[in-house]
């Protein structure tokens, strides 16, 4: 059984996406960053940069104790592993998803996160700011666009862990002052990975969630997400 510390935000989509495709047994336990769950013990004894997602594998495949993972991308390589799926045998394939896995963890994940926080969260707004995310962001639209030309999905033909990792970070396009118009081969990308069921089922589930808060009104919620040190 997966034991998932889960919030509904891209990096946690990530990981429910993943499972729903393998089919592995998982449950979900809510990590309510908004009122500072990830600072609770418990959860810094799995996950010390108190961030989520994390795991606990209660069954890992060496038949040891409890095995926990932070981090998304690391969890997202650990699953594929652990299910054999999504993450190629051969090294050169592997290779291929693996520095795309890193390019979203090191790049796009960061680099459009900073844009939301500056868009549509940060006060006073700070044109710099905003017009340096907006443009980064757009600069990694462009690469993902190119890279998707001929290709179905990011490290080929077959959908990997790499699609699973850049995908819950463009679907709030709208939010981040982008559109994919402008970039054909990543809209049918996008596209081609909305349409999977497993893909609904994660974001069904995401609904599913309570206590979300709105950072824009919620000023206890801001305080725990921005006053940190």
């Amino acid at each position: 059984m997966i034991e998932l510390y889960y919030w509904p935000t891209p990096n946690g989509h990530k990981i429910t996406m993943l499972l729903e495709e393998t089919g592995l047994a998982y449950v979900v336990k809510p990590v309510n960053i908004g009122r500072g769950d990830q600072f609770q013990p418990e959860f810094l004894a799995i996950s010390p940069n108190n961030k989520m997602p994390a795991i606990v594998d209660t069954a890992p495949a060496d038949g040891g104790g409890p095995l926990s993972v932070f981090e998304s991308g690391a969890i997202l390589e650990y699953l594929a592993v652990k299910s054999g799926r999504f993450l190629p045998a051969d090294m050169r394939a592997r290779v291929e998803v693996m520095q795309w896995l890193f390019w979203q963890v090191g790049g796009l994940g960061p680099m459009l996160g900073q844009n939301h926080h500056f868009r549509n969260y940060a006060e006073p707004k700070i044109p710099y700011a905003i017009e340096r995310y907006v443009n980064e962001t757009h600069r990694l639209y462009a690469v993902l666009d190119r890279r998707l030309d001929g290709r179905q999905f990011i490290a080929g033909d077959g959908y990997t862990i790499a699609d699973m990792a850049a995908y819950p970070w463009i679907a709030p396009y709208a939010a981040q002052g982008m559109t994919l118009e402008e970039f054909p081969h990543l809209k049918a990308w996008f596209e081609r990975i909305a349409a999977r069921p497993a893909t609904q089922r994660a974001y069904a589930l995401a609904e599913t969630i309570e206590g979300k808060t709105d950072l824009r009104t919620d000023e206890a919620a801001r305080r725990v997400l921005f006053g940190q040190r």
